[in-house]
């Protein structure tokens, strides 16, 4: 009988899975897994886990937010055999989710994770550590991070847009080197993103249509820090529309590997959690690092 391991946030999207884990358990049980359960005990507790069990499981399902999976993938990659990884989302935002086509509602997310289809998807490294969907800096970047549990819970995705809101008369520009593929730009930037979604924070990237998920390239999206009030405008409109706009210093490229030097340590977040504050950051695609299940 194949295996399956369950790890799941208790605590994410309004504890909402805690109601629901019997459901789920039968769901993936009928299908044939012989499952193991582990709810997270704290920080990191997902990333241990995975490291620690994974390699003994055909499948591992993790169900929380973005930060869990980012947990869960970070752990994975410890682990030489890597189990199918499926995803039920109950965060705050679940950018990544957008990607894998999933049904909506507990029952039929698990009935997606226990019998979808697997694909290798890529994933990104930075510096020693991993990320899933999204490596950041700049504007808004901790908001994910120093928004408490207890609002993302109450206001949902409006909690990270009110908190943003609140930070745009402090707006800070980060002198930075990028160069990536045989190009470099010099520049200061409001904010930075590599990332390999086609969704962050529900508005930002590059279209839909340009992103793949197994090409080996990362999407880049750099915001020159701007000169006047209209720039600003524009490129705020930019990122919601989520296009480029080079006159409002809005630039998106694809990249396989980048070197971004900045004039000082800058903090970075990565899939929505705090990820340091190095002066280089070195990033680049690991090309089908790891097997995700879909939807229809």
């Amino acid at each position: 009988m194949k295996k399956l391991l369950f790890i799941y946030n208790p605590h994410a999207g309004k504890g909402q899975i805690r109601a629901k884990l019997a459901d789920v358990l039968d769901i993936f049980t009928k299908a044939g897994w012989l499952v193991t359960v582990r709810p997270t005990q704290g920080k990191a507790d997902a990333t241990y886990t995975a490291a620690w069990l994974g390699g003994e499981f055909d499948r591992l399902v993790c169900c929380g937010g973005d930060g869990t999976l980012h947990e869960v993938v970070t752990g994975l990659m410890e682990v030489s055999h890597r189990p199918e990884l499926g995803y039920i989302p109950a965060g705050t935002t679940n950018d990544y989710s957008r990607n894998l086509k999933l049904p909506k509602g507990y029952e039929a997310m698990a009935a997606a994770a226990a019998e979808g289809v697997p694909r290798p998807v890529d994933i990104g490294r930075f510096n020693d550590r991993y990320f899933v969907y999204v490596a950041a800096f700049g504007a808004f970047t901790d908001v994910a991070y120093d928004t408490p549990q207890q609002v993302k819970n109450m206001f949902g995705h409006l909690a990270y847009v009110l908190e943003g809101i609140s930070r745009l008369g402090n707006l800070k520009g980060y002198q930075a080197r990028v160069e990536y593929d045989g190009g470099v730009l010099e520049e200061e930037f409001i904010f930075g993103m590599v990332s390999n979604t086609v969704s962050v924070g529900g508005m930002l990237g590059l279209p839909a249509d340009s992103v793949a998920l197994d090409d080996g390239l990362l999407e880049v999206v750099l915001v020159r820090t701007p000169r006047n009030p209209m720039e600003l405008q524009g490129a705020i409109t930019a990122l919601m529309k989520q296009t480029t706009d080079e006159a409002a210093g809005v630039m998106g490229f694809h990249a396989s590997r980048l070197k971004i030097t900045c004039a000082e340590e800058t903090p970075w977040t990565l899939d929505g959690e705090y990820g340091g504050a190095p002066q280089v950051a070195e990033i680049q695609a690991c090309r089908h690092a790891v097997t995700i299940v879909y939807g229809a």
